[in-house]
């Protein structure tokens, strides 16, 4: 980051960003269809996450990394409401019940493609930042979930 840059929330990073990329998207949506363009995108989001993975975790990974350098960026603000389950050297569990992410997508009017360019790319972030572990997730509230279960582990 520049020296003259100032950091800042990344519930504000991604109300820029989707308020230039979503107007994009459905507009190539409409010209080029929306599942080939949905496919171009989500591919290039996970591309661009999993190198910022490896550009964060140049100093290390692990979970006791990724829930310093990562989860709490990523609840700055109080962005997220997280109920941790479990927190151990093998294992990161929580539960998240409020994402501000999801109500910006969805008040902005981009909720139908806020999985798409948030949510899928955290699997990809993980992969560039400790490809020794793994994310296990099934539901999501940006899908309409009631609560995002977030399961960080180990791989084996």
């Amino acid at each position: 980051m520049k020296e003259n840059y100032v950091e800042i929330p990344l519930l504000q990073q991604r109300e820029i960003e989707i308020k230039v990329l979503g107007p994009v998207i459905r507009a190539f949506a409409e010209e080029f269809g929306k599942e080939k363009t949905y496919d171009l995108v989500r591919k290039t989001m996970q591309d661009i996450s999993r190198n910022l993975g490896k550009e964060i975790s140049l100093d290390g990974g692990g979970l006791e990394n990724l829930k310093e350098k990562c989860i709490s960026k990523w609840n700055e603000g109080g962005a997220l409401e997280v109920n941790m389950k479990e927190d151990l050297d093998s294992v990161l569990s929580f539960d998240v019940t409020r994402c501000e992410f999801a109500n910006l997508y969805k008040e902005l009017g981009f909720g139908d493609i806020g999985t798409l360019i948030s949510c899928d790319r955290d699997a990809s972030f993980l992969e560039g930042f400790d490809p020794e572990l793994e994310l296990v997730r099934e539901k999501t509230i940006m899908d309409g979930d009631p609560l995002c279960d977030f399961c960080y582990r180990r791989k084996g």
